[in-house]
């Protein structure tokens, strides 16, 4: 894998390293100010931990050819190496919808799939972008039985704000879905046709509305029992 692309003319995707520790604290805060625009969560990662993924050389990041910062993502590994995730994808405003973010998520899967070769890359979004550009590189939706049991896999989801959602149901459901790119199960399955993302996203933002009504009314009910209980308890 080469470390250093040319996107577009205008920007470098590289490989992050010590050089790269200045923009730290600038991804921190653009990856917070996107999270509370959209309402769900990027999980919150502070400076520190930002330039120790850059040292390990595993993270991606996007410049301009004057070195202005465009995007990042990075690598976690869970599970002692089974399973990988591309975490934080994160674009400054100025530069979204350039293509850039799938010119960096494609450098992460490339770099994951140097390093962890055996892994199973993983992801968890509420994206169709993102979902998008997964299912270009080969992932597939799964459910989340088949993603790591690791409790601080998804302790990463704490800063989100459905995360209630997702430990009342025992992390057996949320609003994200989850994906996979498993290379095993891709070499079984070349002959079979890859999962057609663009025919199915019309039904997954069907299913997606359909899904936050019923766990919506499921807190509603929940919530009012809470109530109940309490009035319950003062009046004894």
């Amino acid at each position: 894998m080469s470390n250093i692309e040319i996107v577009a003319n205008e920007y470098i995707v590289e490989t992050a390293e010590e050089k790269h520790f200045h923009l730290a604290e600038t991804i921190c805060k653009e990856m917070e100010e996107s999270a509370k625009q959209r309402g769900t969560g990027i999980a919150k990662r502070s400076p520190v931990y930002i330039q120790e993924k850059m040292a390990e050389g595993k993270a991606i990041i996007a410049t301009t050819l004057l070195g202005d910062w465009v995007g990042f993502c990075y690598i976690e590994t869970w599970e002692h190496g089974k399973f990988v995730a591309n975490s934080g994808l994160i674009v400054h405003p100025d530069h979204r919808k350039s293509g850039i973010a799938k010119a960096i998520k494609r450098k992460a899967f490339e770099l994951s799939r140097t390093k962890y070769p055996d892994a199973k890359i993983i992801g968890i979004t509420t994206s169709l972008a993102v979902m998008k550009i997964n299912s270009d590189l080969g992932y597939e939706p799964v459910t989340f039985s088949e993603l790591p049991a690791d409790d601080a896999f998804w302790k990463g989801c704490s800063s989100c704000v459905n995360y209630d959602v997702l430990t009342r149901t025992n992390r057996k459901n949320c609003l994200c879905t989850g994906m996979m790119y498993d290379a095993a199960q891709v070499q079984k399955s070349e002959k079979k046709a890859p999962w057609d993302f663009l025919k199915e996203s019309k039904l997954y933002e069907r299913w997606m509305r359909i899904k936050q009504r019923i766990l919506l009314r499921r807190e509603i009910r929940e919530a009012k029992a809470r109530n109940r209980q309490k009035e319950l308890e003062l009046t004894h």
